[in-house]
């Protein structure tokens, strides 16, 4: 190919075979010395929870009844959950919005302001668990009422905090402290020698009917005695009195311990 020279030669030299050598030689250290390119870092496509994130048009929930004495009718809570990163290792359900629907009328006004600022508080993002606690925390100054099982909750915002936290548990998004293998052998234990002395205090015939009633009076396949009080580390009304010390059957608190 030509070559068009547009300035003055003012030198030149014959290049030999020997010079290409060390020219063709020196080349591949060159190449080894220049550092290598640094490898652009790998996008992060994992989608977190944010307010700017669109509703989509379908979404998963579920829905709890609540049937409290404080009111006439039940009210139902449905909550929807938004799924993130679907079909990869990085998918999360969180929850995204609330509804309670109750034919008592009473309550509407506190009721859609309530459910308006819990899915704000939903779609905001980060750590939501907290409105758990806010919630739980909430007395009723006309007093509270043992829910079926014998849980007590101190107002009706507070068993809507429970349900909530129900549901975050059963998405993954709270998780509950497991009990340790000498907790739960131990409340074992304690349930055993209450259910023996019963059986020892009563003639077989009531002891039969006293269990039915148990199960009755509690419900929810529970067998708290009827004359146990709550439980104030479980808010259980599983607390009854055994060789002189309260006990729960339900946690294994014990005053004496």
């Amino acid at each position: 190919m030509a070559v068009k020279i547009e300035s003055k030669i003012t030198g030149y030299s014959v290049l030999s075979n020997e010079d290409k050598a060390r020219e063709a030689a020196a080349a591949p250290a060159a190449t080894a010395a220049a550092p290598a390119p640094v490898a652009e870092a790998p996008k992060d496509n994992i989608v977190q929870m944010h307010e700017r994130i669109e509703r989509p048009e379908v979404l998963i929930g579920s829905t709890y009844k609540i049937k409290s004495p404080l009111v006439e009718h039940a009210f139902y809570v449905t909550i929807n959950d938004i799924v993130l990163n679907a079909n990869t290792e990085h998918e999360l359900r969180r929850p995204f919005e609330i509804f309670i629907n109750s034919k008592s009328m009473e309550h509407f006004q506190w009721i859609v302001a309530l459910t308006r600022i819990m899915s704000a508080v939903f779609r905001k993002g980060g750590d939501v668990t907290f409105i758990v606690e806010e919630m739980k925390a909430v007395f009723d100054p006309r007093g509270g009422y043992f829910k079926a099982g014998g849980v007590y909750m101190p107002s009706l915002v507070a068993e809507l905090g429970s349900i909530v936290e129900e549901h975050m548990k059963s998405i993954g998004l709270l998780h509950d402290p497991e009990m340790s293998a000498h907790q739960k052998a131990l409340i074992a234990e304690k349930r055993k020698q209450y259910e023996d002395r019963s059986k020892k205090r009563d003639a077989p015939a009531a002891a039969v009917e006293k269990r039915e009633e148990d199960v009755e009076v509690t419900g929810e396949g529970t067998s708290f005695p009827p004359s146990a009080t709550m439980c104030h580390k479980c808010s259980t009304k599983a607390l009854v009195v055994m060789d002189g010390c309260a006990t729960c059957l339900n946690c294994g608190y014990s005053k004496c311990n």
